[in-house]
Parts: structure tokens; sequence; C-alpha cells
């Protein structure tokens, strides 16, 4: 319980932190009056694993995410930016030799990363901050040598809400961007005693690649 607390305090103290500094950046940069900010869609490729401790690399699940973005207050050198998206992560597990067969275990989230987007000019941004997410649902499914299989899993095995920090890398494209970002979880996936036997202290980690779409982009702004 008090590395949970701690761990939401680090979280809550960060994006604090984030906040203050972007908002002293945009009201000084009184060039920003004229600017429209960026809102539109978003999707790309997830790859997920699980870790205990020490973060490992296990072998990874391969999914993706989809969603908006919206940046409710920006400027020329800095944004405050805000998300929503349907993004798939878990872990897969492989088996060779005299029988072939790989697990993968799935989980699907709703995810809400709360961005500081720091502006390098115009073609490159640099993006931190935290996520919160809700469970959606959580399945298994396995294929090989011992035949394929699809289970639904009960997701209240499993704490409902994730949370954690995450940092990445943007290049702008005109009205699309190109980015990277790396999203580590500080909240124990595992809720029932059953789900704690097989998982036991695992976090969610996830690299992110994507391309963004500005539908406010006019070109205007070059």
């Amino acid at each position: 319980m008090k590395r949970k607390l701690k761990n939401r305090f680090f979280v809550g103290y960060g994006v604090a932190f984030l906040v203050v500094v972007l908002t002293l950046l945009v009201s000084y940069d009184s060039s920003a009056q004229g600017n429209r900010p960026a809102a539109g869609i978003k999707g790309g490729l997830n790859v997920s694993n699980l870790y205990t401790g020490d973060v490992d690399d296990r072998d990874a699940r391969y999914g993706f995410n989809v969603g908006v973005f919206g940046q409710p207050v920006a400027s020329d050198v800095a944004a405050l930016q805000l998300e929503l998206l349907y993004s798939t992560k878990g872990t897969k597990a492989v088996t060779d030799g005299l029988i072939d067969q790989e697990t993968k275990f799935n989980l699907n989230y709703l995810d809400l990363p709360v961005l500081a987007v720091f502006k390098l000019g115009k073609a490159m941004e640099i993006h931190a901050g935290a996520y919160g997410s809700y469970l959606l649902g959580a399945s298994i499914d396995s294929d090989g040598d011992l035949g394929d299989t699809f289970d639904e899993v009960d997701k209240d095995n499993f704490n409902s809400v994730d949370y954690g920090v995450l940092g990445g890398i943007g290049f702008n494209l005109g009205g699309v961007q190109i980015g990277g970002r790396y999203n580590l979880g500080l909240n124990e996936i595992a809720k029932s005693r059953s789900a704690k036997n097989v998982f036991g202290n695992a976090k969610n980690q996830f690299a992110q690649l994507y391309i963004a779409f500005n539908l406010n982009y006019d070109g205007a702004e070059e």
C-alpha cells in the first residue's frame, strides 16, 4: 500500500510540475495568440510486455493504439496535449521444441495520456507526462501444435485502473506527425489471489509507434 501511494504521489507531483512549467512557457510566449491548437486522430503499433522489479525483455506482444488527441493550451514553444486511446497490451510466451506453441495474454485498455509538449522548432517535439488507463477486457489466445484456442478472462481478476509515466519524441511533416513513445506502468495488474499466483507483482510496459493527423492544420503555420 505504501509503495502504491508513493507511486501515485510521484505521478501526481510530476504531472503538476510539468503543467506549471508548461503554463509559464505558454504565458511567456505572447506570439501564441494566433495559433490554432492541434487536434485530430492518431493510431499505430504497440509493443508490450510485463515486468516485475527491473524492466525485462521477455517476448513482446504486438498490438495497436487508436484514438483522438487535442491541445487545449498551446503556444509556439509548448503545449498541453490530452489523448483518448483504445490500446491493446499484454505479453506473449513461446514454447519451442517437442511442442511448438504461442500463447498471448491480452489486456485491452482505454488510455488517457496527459502530455507536456516541448517544441524544438516546427519539425520536432519532445513529449513527457503520465497516463491513466481503464481496463476494458482480458483474454488469452493460443495457437500451435496443441491447437488454436481463445478464451475470455474475467477482468475482475485484474485492477481496473492502471497508471504510469511516459516520454517520447515526434517529428512533424506539415499536418502529419510521426513519433515514438515509451510508457512505464506503476500499478500492478493482478488483483485477485489467483491472478497474483500467475502474474505476481507484474506491471505494464509498452512502446508505441504512431502516426497522427492534425485536422486543424491549414498550411498557414509554415
